[in-house]
């Protein structure tokens, strides 16, 4: 390649990374990391920006040196290799100059670090458990806690065409619900097996860990709904677990405290009470279609070789206490997980009495809450 043309092909790609230099200085450009709504996700956006352009600069010196050295000092231009053994000048630059540059990047990394790692004071203290595949919140200051399940997104939708679906898997029946201008801490384990919660609007991502609680915190200043994702690879429907957080003004925090205390009221008063058939059919396909149909399908007929079907099952169709007891308890070494825990008197009692009328079953067996005690 001739010189010429060498200084051509330079000059269009300078000139094409200067126009997306400029268009990124205008817009978000997608590539990047998000600046977030924390003060810890700007100080991390904000060390990321730092030792990017510190690596900018290297690239442009080392790479600037060896394009002028290929160019002006070729063969054809009568260029002669210097003969030296050492440079103590240039030894010594190219010693301390990475120190002072590793040095510069040390300790902002470290202060951040540090303050990532400072959970300490925390205004609210909330517990996230990960299971397959779902989220459980437990507000330790205020004996609230609930599971939070993907929503509003069809199997149809996920199986056939997407398009137009407003936040595709990244809906949830009950968002996690937090204060703004709190410093809110996460405590964070599964269940089951390894899970990871992250929100990048927040600058959070840690990895929960059966049998181990990881903490991460955050500072939210805006008020509005935030979303994130289970990122670890953690079975069948990792992909559907989404996280929903929306952020309130302190004032419409605390109206939504009075309301979740309210309906947990609720809810004992409605495991107390006889439910008929038409009610309990109802909810149980809500709290079916929310826990089982991942496995065991819309349909029941679960999935060959995989997850045993529901419809005409000896289990659904037999004796009614071995129903109610996999359904709390489970089944050890299966993906059958143990219900009890995650699921109201109320809520057992409507899906089993689902599961064994819906799709043919038909067995006429009507299960009251107050049944599910002593299945426990």
């Amino acid at each position: 390649m001739s010189a010429k043309l060498l200084k051509s092909t330079l000059g269009g790609l300078l000139g094409t990374s200067a126009v997306v230099a400029s268009q990124s200085v205008l817009a978000e450009w997608g590539l990047n990391m998000t600046k977030g709504v924390t003060p810890i996700s700007r100080e991390i956006w904000d060390l990321h920006m730092l030792v990017l352009w510190i690596s900018v600069a290297i690239g442009v010196v080392v790479f600037g040196a060896m394009i002028y050295s290929i160019v002006n000092h070729t063969k054809a231009k009568g260029a002669k290799a210097a003969q030296f053994h050492e440079s103590t000048t240039v030894e010594v630059l190219w010693t301390i100059v990475p120190i002072l540059i590793l040095v510069g990047v040390a300790v902002p990394a470290t202060k951040t670090l540090l303050a990532l790692e400072d959970t300490r004071d925390a205004d609210v203290n909330i517990q996230v458990t990960g299971y397959q595949w779902k989220w459980k919140y437990e507000y330790l200051d205020e004996d609230i806690s609930f599971f939070s399940n993907l929503a509003s997104t069809s199997r149809e939708a996920i199986n056939g065409d997407p398009t137009g679906v407003e936040n595709y898997l990244l809906e949830v029946d009950n968002p996690l619900v937090v204060p703004i201008n709190k410093k809110i801490r996460f405590l964070i384990a599964a269940n089951d097996v390894l899970h990871a919660w992250w929100v990048p609007a927040f600058g959070v991502k840690q990895d929960a860990v059966p049998g181990y609680i990881n903490d991460a915190w955050a500072v939210i200043e805006e008020p509005g709904v935030y979303r994130g994702q289970c990122a670890e690879l953690c079975g069948k429907d990792h992909g559907f677990m989404p996280i929903v957080v929306e952020a309130k003004t302190e004032a419409d925090y605390v109206a939504w405290v009075a309301d979740q205390k309210a309906a947990v009221a609720a809810e004992a008063e409605a495991a107390g009470k006889v439910w008929n058939m038409a009610d309990l059919m109802a909810r149980g396909e809500t709290v079916y279609n929310t826990n089982c149909a991942a496995c065991h399908q819309a349909n029941g007929e679960g999935l060959a070789g995989v997850f045993p079907g529901i419809k005409g099952s000896p289990l659904a169709t037999g004796p009614l206490p071995a129903h109610l007891d996999i359904i709390v308890k489970g089944k050890a070494g299966t993906a059958m997980q143990a219900f009890g825990a995650q699921l109201s008197n109320t809520d057992i009692a409507a899906v089993v009495t689902y599961q064994r009328n819906a799709w043919g079953n038909d067995t006429g067996d009507m299960v009251q809450p107050t049944d599910i005690q002593g299945a426990r």
